[in-house]
């Protein structure tokens, strides 16, 4: 069932807003409830900024708040994404830098095409052999070289096709970022990831330790235990976090008009099944999109940077991601005029 299509209204605002001067509203509670298919979800979060407006709404037969933690799953790779930019701005390192050169402890090993580039990782279009699955980087163990030891085996089992050739979504590209994040910072993917983006965006309910309070996955009717994340895979999502650093880190993207041109740019071919920036699906009017799963969870955003608007549903129900991409796809139509759901559903990372 859709929702019924959002009430948008115009509104004066303080005359600093990149919407002439309008500030456009909706009632995000209404969305929620109007929508019948996520009424048996345990927990649902919604969160929107609109030209700097935030709005939340939540339901659910579990409480939860604005900054209540759910597992976030691949929208991790926003994370990763935008630290790596960042970072590799701050060193003056070019996106075209070839990576072998950032990570020179993995040349005896490198079977990988060796003109790989950071922004063909970043973009899902390495063209890396597609072998190293989530059983394999488990047997590495969770010590302090786990993530290091995962990248160098994506890079030795080499290239399935040119890099640049083709789009397809692997997780192991996000293995190499993380492991690239890392070097260049000298420190642990996590720690560099906080120095680089979760502490100076104030992002402080996000981490890879779960919270005092996390709210717990449900398959169907059954609760599901809380379980560890594998430190080799963190980079591609692991991450905890809430509504409240979501909306953040996407303000924080249309803040900075240059790390979001980077971020925005199509990294794929006319012939690819998606276009695809730097850890972003792209829609056709410059929306910004993704979506991510772990047993138990749901999690999914979307950003029309020329509208200054962001959105994020979360969930604690795997199989929510029909409902949640409608509600998502519904609430910025009558701004761009483009249905996404199906979009959204299909891009189920």
């Amino acid at each position: 069932m859709r929702v019924v299509p959002c009430s948008w209204t115009l509104e004066p605002s303080d005359g600093g807003s990149r919407m002439a001067g309008k500030i456009l509203t909706v009632d995000l509670q209404d969305v929620l409830d109007r929508q019948v298919n996520l009424r048996d979800i345990p927990a649902v979060a919604a969160g929107l900024s609109a030209a700097r407006t935030r709005s939340v709404a939540t339901r659910g037969a579990v409480q939860v708040t604005a900054d209540s933690c759910f597992r976030i799953a691949s929208l991790t790779k926003t994370f990763t994404s935008t630290a790596l930019v960042l970072t590799l701005r701050e060193h003056n390192v070019p996106l075209s830098t070839p990576a072998i050169e950032l990570l020179p402890h993995l040349a005896p090993d490198w079977r990988a095409d060796a003109s790989l580039t950071v922004e063909q990782i970043l973009g899902q279009v390495s063209g890396l052999r597609e072998s190293v699955d989530s059983t394999a980087v488990a047997a590495l163990g969770d010590g302090h070289h786990a993530l290091d030891e995962a990248a160098r085996l994506v890079v030795r089992a080499g290239n399935a096709y040119e890099p640049g050739a083709q789009w397809s979504y692997y997780n192991g590209n996000y293995f190499l970022a993380g492991a690239i994040l890392a070097a260049l910072n000298r420190a642990s993917y996590e720690t560099a990831l906080t120095k680089k983006l979760l502490e100076p965006w104030q992002l402080s309910r996000t981490s890879f330790d779960a919270p005092r309070d996390p709210v717990t996955g449900w398959d169907g009717p059954t609760e599901l235990p809380l379980s560890d994340y594998p430190h080799s895979r963190r980079p591609s999502g692991g991450l905890w976090s809430c509504i409240s650093d979501l909306v953040a880190l996407g303000e924080g993207l249309l803040d900075d008009r240059a790390l979001l041109a980077e971020i925005r740019r199509p990294r794929t071919a006319p012939g690819d099944p998606m276009t695809y920036g730097l850890g972003w699906a792209l829609g056709p009017s410059g929306q910004m999109y993704l979506n991510g799963r772990l047993p138990g969870y749901r999690a999914a955003m979307l950003l029309v940077p020329d509208k200054d608007y962001v959105s994020v549903l979360l969930t604690n129900q795997q199989h929510a991601l029909p409902a949640v991409a409608r509600v998502l796809s519904d609430m910025q139509q009558p701004l761009t005029g483009d249905d996404l759901a199906t979009d959204i559903d299909r891009f189920a990372a």
